[in-house]
């Protein structure tokens, strides 16, 4: 019984992480289509957002970019090692830990696979007000930063949880 709980975790915690990585997909998917029929430029601009591709040689916001290749590998290497660790973390962890590993992970895979495929990760949402303008990012950007959050959040409060039992 108990392999049988352990399984359908599993299942689940699988089918969490490949539903991050297809919403990711579809949407670069949908935007790669739509850009070329509008030849590269802008798709959509308004107030305070447009969607417009651009490539990311980097990792998340467009930090760490690299024009020299075997830089490039080299960051798409350790990227892949972190990802082997947030697979173990996620294994060894329960409940919202695991969650917030699984969003992180989620999106790490669908912006590895934009790298190993495309050389670069596609970009393409751009929150801005006037002319203060947020990085460009992507659907696994916001996994990636809602895990992150959720991390911190689940930090603060375990750390807040242990000083309050010593004291």
């Amino acid at each position: 019984m108990r392999f049988i709980q352990k399984s359908k975790k599993l299942y689940l915690n699988l089918f969490f992480v490949f539903f991050v990585f297809v919403l990711d997909r579809t949407s670069k998917i949908y935007i790669l289509h739509i850009s070329k029929n509008n030849f590269g430029s802008e798709i959509f601009s308004s107030k305070y957002l447009n969607i417009f591709p651009i490539w990311n040689k980097g990792i998340s916001f467009g930090l760490l970019s690299f024009d020299k290749m075997h830089l490039y590998h080299l960051l798409s290497f350790l990227i892949s090692i972190i990802i082997l660790i947030l697979i173990i973390m996620a294994v060894r962890n329960e409940g919202f830990k695991r969650l917030s590993l699984l969003m992180i992970l989620g999106g790490a895979l669908g912006n590895l696979y934009d790298r190993i495929r495309y050389n670069g990760v596609l970009d393409f949402i751009d929150f801005h007000v006037g002319n203060f303008h947020w990085f460009i990012f992507n659907v696994s950007d916001i996994f990636i930063t809602i895990g992150v959050i959720g991390m911190i959040i689940l930090e603060l409060t375990t750390n807040k949880k242990k000083f309050n039992e010593k004291n």
